[in-house]
């Protein structure tokens, strides 16, 4: 009788990890956790409103021409996964734990920057389905301004091969898909803590050391 439970627990298991699984998931990737549907409950806190300065986008040097801008936010449902926010091209944005939203504030730089691509912005997003009154910028270091939602700032992640992708989710234990109000999206966890992708092989490896950032 106690085989008979186990099987069927493992059967019951292996459903849940098919039924979340994201979009392009690849099971023979070690280095990502697959993910399993939780009974996750909405953070109790709530997000804290942004600063007004951010808020306002107010007007800055317009970004190097070399720098990709972030040119919408989407807010949508999508499968498994639901709540999430992408820009124009469909690429999911992910907020980061150890940045904060009240201010808001980046700490994210250097090779944590290059696996994780700050949605960087000229102050004028075009948004649907992402209220404007969550929608505002921080300066970070380098000067370039970087878009935030509920005043968290937002980033893609390198992991993700093709739009609609959700590999970053709890990386680390830190990075996790963003709402259109700035709260994490915790419908879909993976059952341990996935690592982030290695950083480009061609990035400077003199960026590594000051950046806080472990892999």
């Amino acid at each position: 009788m106690a085989q008979m439970k186990r099987t069927v627990i493992v059967a019951s298991a292996m459903v849940a990890l098919t039924a979340c699984a994201p979009a392009g998931y690849d099971g023979a990737n070690s280095s990502a956790a697959e993910p399993v549907a939780v009974a996750a409950a909405e953070p109790t806190a709530t997000a804290e409103p942004e600063a007004s300065a951010s808020a306002e986008a107010p007007a800055a040097d317009a970004p190097p021409a070399n720098v990709d801008l972030t040119e919408q936010l989407i807010g949508k449902n999508v499968a498994r996964m639901g709540k999430v926010v992408t820009d124009q091209d469909g690429w999911i944005l992910y907020r980061f734990d150890k940045d904060t939203a009240d201010p808001p504030a980046s700490n994210c730089v250097d090779k944590c920057a290059e696996v994780w691509p700050p949605a960087l912005t000229d102050g004028n997003p075009q948004l649907t389905g992402v209220s404007d009154d969550k929608v505002g910028s921080v300066t970070r270091q380098d000067g370039t301004r970087q878009l935030t939602v509920g005043g968290w700032p937002v980033y893609r992640y390198i992991g993700d091969k093709k739009p609609g992708q959700w590999k970053g989710q709890a990386v680390g234990g830190t990075w996790f898909v963003v709402q259109p109000d700035g709260k994490k999206n915790l419908s879909c966890l993976p059952t341990s803590t996935p690592k982030a992708v290695a950083p480009p092989a061609d990035s400077d490896s003199s960026n590594a050391g000051g950046s806080g950032y472990s892999y």
